[in-house]
């Protein structure tokens, strides 16, 4: 069974290889720190300047048994070609040059001052990974709830219904669990053609003069700095991807919920965990749960253990990770 530790290529990869300066590279670090989706989530290179153009089989070849003297009549399988879009995030950061240069090393305060633009970064980047759609967003991408609608098995060419349901109320109080294996013929994410810092830029604009909110507005000088994410997802294989949806979380606590039934189910959805690494997600209010449940509990798929001096919960031996941009306040799933 593929784990995280399987050999990908993601952003903490792509600061290794960057240059001696650390510009980049402790963006990206920052971002993997608060945002743990980007430790584990594959990335490659769009084959578009704006997006990624890749083929997904939509069905089987024929085979068939022969005779002796009767041929097997010739088959092949079914393709489909889908395009997908990087989305550009992008922030500025300001501070009064005076305030940056009290304290003596400029550079270092404005970087600390800086995490709080990564930080804004990365829990926009994280909902659109979950709940982005070009249809009624198109400035940003596609994430994964808008190709998981319904829940279901059955494959609609693009529109993936691949969904296991759990109890669920008459409120929108709920909540999803996500079972994702990323992988080059998977799921995973891509950045522009020719992009050398995967998507990720920050550049420091220098000494500009920047204006208050005065009326008429005074100047005065600052320094300037730009922070661009262009980032998208493309789900080549909707198999490898499973949303565990319709769970309470006002009942969660209650005998009503099955959540382990559910996860089952969407363990065995996923037809072969050799295909890349693969990872459990879901938000703080669901992982304090499992995590009591792990310690109390005498179900042995639910396993609590310290790996690497950080304690990890874990369910069939793939571990949980903590996304907390998603939401308690999902709306029902229905069925196809």
């Amino acid at each position: 069974m593929a784990t995280l530790a399987a050999n990908a290529v993601t952003y903490l990869d792509i600061a290794s290889r960057l240059g001696p300066d650390n510009k980049i590279s402790g963006i990206i670090e920052l971002s993997s720190r608060t945002n743990e989706i980007l430790q584990d989530m594959m990335v490659v290179e769009g084959n578009l300047p704006t997006g990624h153009k890749t083929s997904i089989r939509t069905g089987l070849p024929t085979v068939t048994w022969r005779l002796l003297n009767y041929g097997a009549k010739p088959s092949k399988s079914i393709t489909s070609q889908i395009t997908d879009t990087c989305g550009m995030l992008e922030t500025y950061g300001q501070v009064d040059k005076s305030l940056a240069d009290l304290n003596g090393n400029s550079a270092a305060w404005r970087l600390s001052e800086g995490q709080g633009f990564v930080e804004a970064l990365n829990q926009e980047m994280a909902t659109t990974l979950f709940y982005g759609n070009q249809a009624t967003n198109p400035e940003r991408f596609t994430g994964l709830m808008p190709r998981y609608p319904q829940f279901g098995a059955n494959n609609q060419a693009i529109t993936a219904y691949n969904s296991v349901a759990c109890h669920a109320g008459a409120n929108a109080v709920q909540t999803s669990i996500w079972l994702i294996v990323w992988g080059a013929n998977t799921v995973h994410g891509f950045y522009p053609k020719g992009s050398a810092s995967g998507g990720i830029t920050h550049e420091d604009k220098g000494q500009v003069t920047l204006s208050d909110d005065q009326t008429p507005a005074g100047l005065y000088e600052g320094y300037r700095d730009h922070y661009k994410w262009d980032l998208g997802l493309t789900v080549r294989d909707w198999r490898y991807a499973v949303r565990v949806c319709n769970i309470d979380t006002v009942l969660m606590s209650t005998t009503v919920v099955d959540l382990f039934t559910a996860l089952t189910k969407a363990y065995y959805r996923i037809p072969s965990f050799a295909m890349g690494r693969a990872a459990w997600y879901c938000n703080n209010f669901v992982l304090q749960w499992l995590q009591i449940k792990a310690a109390t509990n005498t179900n042995t798929a639910l396993k609590y253990e310290e790996i690497g001096g950080k304690p990890v919960t874990q369910f069939m031996g793939i571990p949980f990770r903590r996304s907390d941009a998603i939401l308690n306040t999902e709306a029902l799933v229905l069925t196809i």
